[in-house]
């Protein structure tokens, strides 16, 4: 019985330090997050979760609306820690290549990608198990997106990663706990 999930990477969100769970979305964002809606109002949606985080939220605020759903939150779905440090501008690319090249490096006080990875997934199984045959929106964020479609398929890295958008739409279909195909619903509708 195939599931389908719809990964929605947050929309742009202005980057202040020390406001990980809390800022919201930029003008640009929150005319991207009407075109979320757009795209994904007639999917058949039965179930909307999310990051806890306010980006990923207000990124599926709309949909939730048109769908007259309430957003169920999940934790474990949050943007990865990536140290108790500042990270320097020129350091994070260098420190992000390590992170996908050995899944246990961390930063100091960070989350390593294994780590990372081993929480999103067992959210995104039990979603798979308690909505088997449905069709489900997440509310995510790039490095937990990535991670979580590299636990079912290998070729999904930082390269990968990089080149997604924010926001992005990923359809993934899903036959029990295997992933069978992935088709990319914003690449139309990019600004």
């Amino acid at each position: 019985m195939k599931t389908i999930v719809y990964m929605v990477r947050h929309a742009e969100s202005p980057y202040n330090e020390g406001t990980e769970r809390t800022r919201g979305l930029t003008l640009a964002g929150q005319m991207n997050a009407v075109k979320v809606t757009e795209i994904l109002k007639n999917e058949g949606i039965h179930t909307i979760i999310s990051s806890p985080y306010a980006r990923a939220v207000l990124t599926l605020e709309g949909l939730a609306k048109a769908l007259a759903m309430d957003i169920q939150i999940a934790e474990d779905l949050r943007e990865r820690h990536f140290s108790d440090e500042l990270i320097a501008d020129e350091d994070f690319g260098p420190a992000e290549k390590m992170m996908f090249d050995d899944p246990d490096y961390a930063l100091p006080g960070g989350e390593s990608n294994r780590v990372c990875q081993s929480r999103a997934v067992s959210v995104l199984r039990q979603i798979l198990v308690d909505y088997r045959g449905k069709k489900i929106a997440i509310g995510t964020h790039g490095h937990v997106m990535t991670l979580m479609m590299n636990s079912f398929d290998s070729s999904y890295g930082l390269d990968f990663m990089h080149q997604t958008r924010k926001p992005d739409i990923y359809q993934l279909h899903f036959e029990e706990m295997k992933l069978e195909k992935v088709t990319r619903l914003w690449e139309n509708n990019t600004t």
